[in-house]
């Protein structure tokens, strides 16, 4: 089954690259994980960033998804510049204007921001596109934004906002009823 998870995050990292663009303007970087040692690096940093998080649970349901994951997707935007739409998405009037006064703002375990919301549209059709393909050959997968964060903050891909994709091939699916443990 290796093989296959490979083979499937292979196709899904190619159907995020061809997946649509605002503008045909390309600005995603895809990166696929599937060395068991570094899916358990990932995982570990959820783990030890769960406690500072309000969604300590959370974090540690998801870094239990990565361990027992085959491969990961992780799909980022990097030095992406606006789409020049003007279209206010951003809360400012003009491309031009949001370029000149936005005050980028970096989180430990997250992104930077604010974006262009023609591209972080860009970075959600690619997630889309990629989930889609798992989702044909039914290969079981989730998109998650914590896995991303942690990938990121590894530095296993260099974008802004990053994102993944596990999958995992299985009897049951790994990301279907997840439990989450509450503390009390």
């Amino acid at each position: 089954m290796k093989e296959m998870t490979d083979l499937v995050a292979g196709l899904m990292a190619v159907s995020a690259r061809t997946a649509p663009k605002a503008g045909g303007k390309d600005f995603m970087e895809i990166v696929v994980v599937t060395n068991s040692s570094d899916l358990q690096k990932i995982a570990d940093a959820m783990k030890e960033y769960a406690p500072k998080s309000t969604n300590e649970a959370y974090w540690l349901r998801d870094a239990s998804n990565i361990e027992n994951s085959g491969a990961l997707v992780l799909i980022g935007l990097k030095s992406a510049v606006t789409a020049g739409y003007d279209c206010g998405g951003c809360g400012y009037p003009t491309c031009a204007e949001f370029s000149k006064y936005k005050q980028m703002k970096e989180k430990e375990m997250g992104y930077s921001g604010p974006h262009c919301i023609m591209r972080m549209m860009d970075i959600g059709v690619a997630l889309s596109s990629a989930a889609k393909t798992a989702s044909t050959l039914n290969v079981d997968n989730r998109v998650q934004q914590r896995v991303g964060a942690a990938a990121k903050a590894l530095g296993f891909i260099k974008a802004e906002v990053v994102m993944g994709v596990p999958i995992s091939i299985s009897g049951k699916s790994i990301y279907f009823d997840r439990q989450t443990q509450i503390k009390h």
